[in-house]
């Protein structure tokens, strides 16, 4: 059993993502079945296009975005609750004025992330 303060978590810059942190509050050490991680975006930061091989679970905390999954795009805001389903290409922008931040639940399963090239779309 783990019970900590999400503010004990360190946040690391995600490297692929612009002005995009990543704390990782259960570790798949932690969870038998699924890891809990929360993002934070600043304003005007986000994520590219990209895939994942596992699903993703999600529920914003505050802020908004622009999402896309797929070929569809959604504004989000704190609140909204997201599934996006592994494989599919998805990305993130911060389009408020203040940090967009949500909890993301996968399962304990490899995951290779892939960036989706921009010029091939």
């Amino acid at each position: 059993m783990t019970v900590k303060h999400g503010s004990d978590v360190e946040a690391k810059y995600v490297t692929a993502g612009k002005d995009t942190t990543i704390q990782v509050l259960i570790s798949s050490q932690e969870g038998p079945n699924f890891a809990l991680r929360k993002f934070s975006m600043l304003p005007g930061g986000g994520m590219p296009r990209h895939t994942n091989t596992v699903e993703h679970e999600q529920y914003v905390l505050s802020g908004h975005a622009k999402i896309g999954i797929g070929d569809d795009i959604y504004k989000i805001k704190a609140g909204d609750v997201v599934f996006i389903p592994a494989g599919m290409v998805h990305f993130y922008e911060n389009i408020g004025e203040e940090p967009f931040e949500f909890l993301c639940i996968i399962p304990n399963k490899d995951d290779k992330i892939t960036i989706v090239d921009e010029a091939g779309c």
